[in-house]
């Protein structure tokens, strides 16, 4: 077996990562071995979005393909608050979720391409796997889905007494959704221990949260249902982590849910058919140079005495995982046709 085949799940789940880091001023001070996780999870999104977005280029990735570049924080440190029997659930920009949560690049790759060995088995595509052995309960197309159906596995949860929690993603888009609000109604009257967090990467499609929300601060969406709710900065990996661990321990105490705003920002398009005309360079260069969650943290280990040759290591070794993962899914068999018929409820 390859080495970057036995290493690829090793390198990317991080649950539980952040336990034990002390919080000053809301953010979580990690040691070198935290930054060290945040790093290499962060690094592997980031290095297989932008491979994805190639062999989309290619043609080798049919139908839409969202991308998470930018974003990476926000599900790394939900996940490294998070325990690995925390059921993740988000919407169609869903790759660096499941890489976070420890799901195998090779086969995501594979599900994205089309062929056999992918987690849906080659007929989902990029926004509609998931994987009942890590939890992670999709990837979902239908705008808003993620709110309902993350209040059902809370109820699970709630149901079976397992002292687990739903964390349910979804955009600034979707949480103007009427079943967002319907979802939370019910996860408050219930205690539902679920996570809501909407991801605010400040365009949803082609139209800024100023001209499309009447109220821009998505942490006060739930006040109506007397549902606590936080900002956050979704650009640092600590301070998401601080604030998810706070709400996970609200929701096993039985207070029912949590509302979380993180407030992050997409380098790339809404998708890849998205020339994304409807913001500068300067604006997205800006951002690049400033808040870049990955660079935060590699300044912070340099800061801690990594060495860039480590640095360099590490990235290497990533792509190294994600160009194996991109070679085994282009080479790896399409579905035979009879799988149309399988899997079907008729």
């Amino acid at each position: 077996m390859p080495a970057t085949e036995k290493n690829d799940t090793k390198l990317a789940d991080v649950a539980g990562a952040a336990e034990g880091a002390a919080a000053v001023d809301g953010v979580l001070q990690f040691s070198r071995e935290q930054e060290l996780a945040a790093y290499r999870a962060m690094l592997l999104i980031r290095r297989f979005e932008e491979k994805a977005g190639q062999i989309y280029g290619m043609g080798l990735i049919g139908g839409f393909c969202h991308l998470y570049i930018g974003q990476e924080a926000v599900v790394v440190g939900a996940r490294m608050a998070a325990r690995p029997t925390d059921q993740f659930i988000t919407g169609y920009r869903d790759h660096g979720h499941m890489l976070a949560c420890g799901m195998e690049p090779k086969r995501v790759m594979a599900e994205l391409t089309g062929r056999r060995s992918g987690y849906s088995k080659g007929k989902g595509g990029s926004m509609h796997m998931f994987s009942r052995e890590k939890n992670f309960y999709g990837g979902h197309g239908i705008v808003g889905a993620p709110a309902p159906l993350g209040a059902g596995l809370a109820f699970a949860d709630l149901y079976r007494g397992t002292d687990s929690a739903s964390l349910t993603f979804f955009g600034e888009g979707a949480a103007n959704q009427g079943q967002v609000y319907e979802s939370f109604n019910m996860a408050e009257l219930w205690k539902l221990p679920v996570v809501y967090i909407v991801e605010n990467n400040r365009y949803a499609m082609g139209t800024s949260v100023e001209r499309a929300s009447a109220q821009p601060n998505f942490s006060k969406r739930g006040e109506a249902f007397n549902i606590i709710g936080r900002q956050v900065d979704g650009m640092d990996v600590r301070a998401v982590a601080a604030v998810v661990t706070e709400a996970l321990d609200w929701c096993r105490a039985g207070k029912g849910p949590y509302l979380i705003e993180a407030k992050t920002y997409r380098y790339r398009g809404h998708s890849m058919s998205d020339p994304a005309k409807y913001r500068s360079k300067e604006e997205v260069q800006k951002v690049r140079e400033e808040q870049d969650p990955i660079e935060q943290v590699r300044a912070r280990l340099l800061a801690l005495g990594a060495s860039e040759d480590e640095l360099k290591q590490i990235d290497a070794a990533v792509r190294k995982i994600v160009s194996y993962a991109s070679d085994f899914a282009t080479n790896d068999a399409e579905p035979d046709p009879s799988e149309l018929w399988t899997d079907v409820v008729l």
